[in-house]
């Protein structure tokens, strides 16, 4: 089954309500600096499962992405494609 199928333990939500809380423990986390961008990376467990929390803080602006714990191979494997892609191919020139 795919952790998002899994019925909500606080059952279905209509439009315009707020969300519930939902406790969230932090397993681990981790901090990278990348030019005027920083990633925070958090290992959290909550009632429905593990996942994997990226934000990325730019000037105070936030935006997340959400890995659930059971897809995290699969995104290491084309996080690992994408950066030795990266490595390998030659910066094209930029402009025109």
């Amino acid at each position: 089954m795919i952790s998002n199928e899994r019925p909500s333990p606080f059952g279905r939500r209509h439009y315009g309500q707020p969300r519930p809380q939902v406790k969230e423990d932090t397993l681990k986390s981790d901090k990278v600096q990348i030019e005027r961008k920083t990633f925070l990376f958090s290992l959290k467990e909550n009632p429905r499962g593990r996942f994997l929390r990226i934000t990325e803080d730019v000037n105070g602006r936030h935006d997340n992405i959400i890995i659930p714990a059971t897809g995290l191979d699969e995104f290491k494997k084309a996080f690992d494609e994408m950066v030795k892609t990266a490595n390998e191919a030659p910066e094209k020139a930029h402009g025109g």
